[in-house]
């Protein structure tokens, strides 16, 4: 079991938003090696949830993937931001798994204090000039983000 980390822009799609929705198709990325990532997602598997361009930016819960990626269906449409005129259904581009609220901390984990603790310095959002959407995340950083955010567990 691998776990990852999604970002979310809080204004856009917040965790809150998830958690009303009880699941939702993970659309709109447009990297590569994200979407590779989204690829390689198994169901079970736990996804650290990351409120980008917020005020302040952090971690605020745990998502779980409910199924496998799929063809990303707003790159079909020319109405979506996330159209894609080189993709088709034979030969799509884009994927998506569906993936479903966990739970939200009761306390956000900001940039600066996942920076405070030494065994997430390894944590992709802590480099400089990582900018991914979705990144794997480890056992062992996962688990001690658990613990920051005081999850239910």
């Amino acid at each position: 079991m691998a776990f990852w980390l999604v970002k979310s822009e809080a204004e856009d799609y917040p965790i809150t938003q998830l958690a009303r929705d009880k699941k939702t198709l993970w659309t709109g990325v447009r990297n590569y090696q994200a979407r590779n990532f989204l690829k390689a997602m198994r169901v079970g598997e736990e996804v650290l949830y990351y409120h980008s361009n917020a005020e302040p930016s952090g971690i605020v819960g745990v998502a779980k993937v409910l199924k496998l990626a799929e063809p990303d269906p707003t790159q079909f449409d020319p109405k979506s931001d996330y159209f894609d005129e080189k993709a088709t259904p034979e030969n799509p581009r884009w994927f998506c798994p569906t993936i479903a609220h966990a739970e939200t901390f009761p306390k956000l984990l900001s940039l600066h204090e996942l920076r405070e603790h030494e065994g997430l310095k390894g944590l992709s959002i802590l480099q400089k000039g990582t900018r991914l959407s979705v990144t794997p995340v480890s056992d062992k950083e996962f688990r001690q983000i658990l613990k920051l955010g005081n999850a239910r567990r």
